[in-house]
């Protein structure tokens, strides 16, 4: 059992809201499956459902055990709120970002800006090259043609050949 004072960690694999959602629905899925193998009483070994990689991840980081039904508790109470309350960043890139990437952005969301953010990717082919970030009140655009339509009086010159 997770220790109370100890806060849950979410992997790093886990980013979004969608993948959290999953998630809830595994532990609700486990609960039922548990409450129902409670109710048949059957001599039976049943089989426990299998997990997926997300629920095995969040398991073993926060040190939990899935048949206790405390801990299915405080975990679907943590996801609950994670789901309602983290928050979100939109980065949009011309190219979908590799898996390594990723990770390393999660990394370093999780550690610089909050411990439960969570991010969704999206693809924004004229952007050229860097980044679109959006939150629910704030908007930074640090994409190539972004640089470029502030720079468009330098740029002009240049091609111009003026000083």
């Amino acid at each position: 059992m997770a220790p109370k004072d100890k806060k849950m960690v979410l992997p790093l694999s886990v980013m979004g809201k969608q993948d959290v959602g999953r998630l809830l629905r595994e532990v609700e899925t486990l609960n039922e499956f548990l409450r129902q193998s409670a109710i048949r009483q059957s001599d039976n070994t049943v089989k426990m459902p299998r997990t997926s990689r997300f629920m095995d991840e969040i398991v073993q980081i926060n040190e939990l055990n899935p048949l206790v039904e405390a801990d299915r508790k405080s975990l679907v109470d943590f996801l609950s709120t994670v789901k309602t309350k983290a928050p979100v960043l939109h980065m949009s890139f011309n190219a979908d970002p590799s898996p390594l990437f990723t990770q390393k952005l999660m990394t370093w969301l999780r550690k610089e800006i909050h411990p439960q953010v969570l991010l969704q990717t999206g693809l924004q082919p004229n952007i050229g090259a860097g980044c679109v970030v959006r939150t629910d009140s704030k908007y930074f655009d640090f994409s190539m043609r972004h640089h470029f339509t502030e720079k468009r009086s330098v740029l002009i010159q240049k091609i111009k050949g003026e000083k």
